[in-house]
């Protein structure tokens, strides 16, 4: 945080003793933004939706710090992954350790954070969810949920364990998306709603963070929902419709394709490079990995290619030649020279390509494993003008190779005699 822009307003710190200037820096009712505080009244859930550094997380960990002030214990504290939750939750800049004191502080034992006086706080990951089977709290915590790979699984699961103390309560912060998980909880009766804003938080954010970020995506639809805190529903007459996505239920995969969209360059402002794992099952097709890198340099992009490949037991790698021509055979013939590469050349837009996939989605022929959250994004963002909310869909495009490889192609030679 930019504490020392904040402290020059309310003080001189050169006047003030180190145990004043400390008081005041964990002062939380100095700094808390009125969104940012628990609202009023007899609530179960407290959804807070926010932009990318609205405050989010600093919310929550406050919260937390007030309910061990309280001796309210235990508590759950639930990231998307047990690595995001003590890397964000836990030890980050806004997480709950940098929000105490010295002789407040918690210490993060394995999994269980311990207060000194005594109140306890479980460390979970979403993507498990059986793993919220037997554990009780009064509290609970939930950072991203909007991004929880099983997230309704989760939530139930955890909603069955929180019934201790008085009244049992839990705080969701994430950056809406339109799940099904958001949408039932926005129709909770027993839930309130706070929605906050990137530019409500330009206090504590870098003006670089502000200029080049804020100011590129303000007003688009990525911007509304990555800055404004927005729900972004489907968009008027795109290919692809929220509801048309189906889960991989299971069933032997057979020829698996890597398809590769790499991009004209390599540098840190370029497109990403859209890499996507499918397979044929039956009738039909499952994606099974978005490996999308950015930045993309060539030999980057490859390595992740041919890791992909090898990974899955992939029969080929599909790649898009049009902007690279020999060059990107060659780039991965440099990280692998066994593995089979199949050049395509795009002689036709990106939306009429994409059209014939569409209608496969459509007809409930290709389905999706879990974690696929941004390459859906990126679909249901997917314009009449061939681009994903006026940027490249680098995803949709790999995506688009990797479906009509396994389905519309059928009649051209394939590799491995498949």
């Amino acid at each position: 945080m930019n504490n020392s822009a904040i402290v020059d307003r309310f003080a001189d710190p050169s006047k003030k003793t180190a145990e004043e200037l400390e008081d005041f820096y964990f002062n939380w009712d100095i700094w808390a933004l009125d969104k940012q505080r628990p609202p009023e009244g007899d609530w179960t859930t407290w959804l807070l939706l926010g932009g990318r550094g609205s405050g989010k997380t600093r919310a929550g960990a406050e919260w937390v710090r007030s309910l061990a002030a309280r001796r309210i214990s235990p508590i759950a504290l639930v990231g998307e992954t047990m690595t995001e939750a003590i890397a964000i939750m836990v030890r980050g800049e806004s997480g709950i350790l940098n929000v105490h004191r010295d002789d407040e502080r918690p210490v993060l034992r394995g999994q269980t954070l311990l207060w000194p006086n005594g109140v306890e706080a479980a460390v979970m990951s979403a993507s498990d969810p059986d793993r919220f089977r037997g554990p009780q709290f009064a509290a609970a915590w939930c950072d991203e949920v909007a991004k929880w790979p099983r997230g309704e699984d989760a939530w139930d699961q955890l909603q069955f364990g929180l019934r201790l103390g008085d009244h049992p309560r839990q705080l969701a912060t994430t950056t809406p998306r339109p799940t099904r998980l958001i949408k039932r909880l926005l129709t909770d009766p027993h839930a309130v709603m706070t929605r906050m804003a990137t530019a409500e938080n330009r206090a504590q954010l870098a003006p670089t963070f502000l200029d080049a970020v804020v100011g590129r995506y303000r007003g688009s639809v990525l911007g509304r929902q990555e800055l404004d805190g927005e729900l972004i529903e489907d968009l008027p007459g795109a290919l692809w419709q929220r509801g048309i996505f189906r889960r991989f239920e299971g069933g032997a995969v057979n020829r698996i394709i890597v398809a590769v969209d790499p991009p004209v360059t390599g540098t840190a402002k370029s497109d990403a490079c859209g890499i996507v794992v499918a397979g044929r099952v039956g009738e039909g097709v499952v994606v099974l990995e978005d490996c999308t890198i950015k930045p993309a340099a060539p030999l980057a992009w490859a390595r992740r290619a041919v890791a992909a490949f090898h990974s899955h037991q992939a029969d080929a790698i599909v790649v898009e030649v049009n902007q690279g021509g020999d060059l990107v055979r060659s780039v991965i013939t440099q990280v692998d020279a066994s593995v089979p590469v199949r050049e395509v050349r795009a002689s036709r837009g990106k939306w009429l390509r994409a059209e014939p996939v569409a209608a496969l989605y459509g007809r409930g022929l290709v389905s999706h494993v879990d974690g696929l959250t941004a390459l859906e994004d990126e679909m249901c963002a997917f314009g009449t003008d061939g681009k994903s909310d006026g940027h490249s869909p680098d995803r949709v495009d790999a995506l688009v190779w990797a479906v009509t490889e396994l389905m519309l192609n059928e009649m051209r030679p394939r590799v491995r005699g498949l």
